[in-house]
């Protein structure tokens, strides 16, 4: 056995992150996903880390980290962004963006696919799933018409559990919240679970989002343009220069005209702001149709969506 494998038995997990262990951890998530993490923040990571370090028997944050990059294990580089990655949303969060969507958005998509064009809305930093399922439901109500055209809502995040449980499209307790009881009863059907009740989204819902995983700060396998991207409350974790490379490549791959809503507390940052206009509370359209990244920075390839 590698002296960087998981220990058998029962070892005595660390008390503490020592500033070494801190600092690798801070390089390592800024480095795979783009994560910042401030020094208030060591209690949290000690926190959610220490479980990894109990399930793969492992008595030290620095063993750990030796393991993590000493074996390139993909899964556990996941399981370790996923850990430090907090997943907190709910349904119609922030309900301008979506008062904006039926208002503003859907009239313009309802004329370009009328005219034989396609719709694109990506959820960048998906969660759990009810962003792009409010997209949906807000796409049903409004116009249900357009769900039957080519129209496709792409989901993304970069933790893959997450997506499980997006893709189950089911939700208990408080992840529920934001559903009003007409959106229930139009929208969702109730199934008693192990003394809990799920609210599952009907398929016309469903089936219109596709979800993938993806890393925003790595290359893009998407094949064409968006007419809107939603991230919101994603670059807030980001620093400034991680969040004007994403601005950029947002305004490249977005329409002519296109639409970007980020979270409450989130803005473009000064050097991006040129590449959009203000159409909304933190909602954004671009201004013109030109090269938006920097030498150096990743291009859009070719795949599906």
């Amino acid at each position: 056995m590698s002296e960087l494998s998981p220990m058998t038995g029962h070892s005595q997990m660390a008390s503490a992150i020592s500033d070494r262990a801190f600092t690798r951890i801070v390089s390592i998530a800024a480095r795979e996903a783009g994560i910042v993490l401030a020094e208030s923040k060591v209690s949290m990571v000690k926190s959610r880390l220490s479980r990894r370090l109990r399930t793969l028997d492992i008595p030290s944050f620095d063993a750990y980290l030796d393991f993590l990059e000493a074996t390139n294990d993909k899964q556990e580089m996941e399981n370790f962004i996923s850990a430090l990655t907090t997943n907190v949303s709910h349904f119609f969060r922030e309900h301008h963006h979506f008062d904006y969507l039926r208002t503003h958005i859907l009239p313009h998509l309802r004329k370009k696919l009328a005219a034989g064009g396609k719709a694109r809305i990506w959820s960048a930093g998906c969660s759990n799933g009810q962003e792009p399922y409010s997209i949906a439901m807000t796409i049903l109500k409004e116009a249900p018409d357009l769900a039957k055209m080519d129209f496709k809502i792409l989901a993304t995040d970069i933790d893959p559990e997450v997506l499980v449980r997006a893709k189950s499209a089911q939700y208990f307790g408080s992840l529920t919240t934001g559903l009003t009881d007409a959106t229930i009863k139009a929208f969702c059907t109730a199934s008693e679970q192990q003394a809990e009740t799920a609210l599952i989204l009907k398929p016309e819902v469903r089936n219109m989002v596709a979800f993938r995983q993806l890393n925003l700060h790595a290359e893009w396998p998407m094949k064409g343009k968006f007419d809107a991207i939603f991230c919101r409350n994603v670059v807030i974790y980001f620093d400034e220069e991680a969040q004007s490379q994403l601005f950029r490549r947002f305004a490249a791959i977005l329409e002519p005209g296109g639409w970007l809503m980020l979270g409450h507390s989130e803005r473009l940052s000064e050097s991006t702001t040129p590449l959009f206009v203000n159409t909304g509370v933190t909602t954004y359209q671009t201004i013109q149709n030109t090269q938006f990244l920097s030498p150096g920075e990743t291009q859009v390839k070719e795949g599906t969506v």
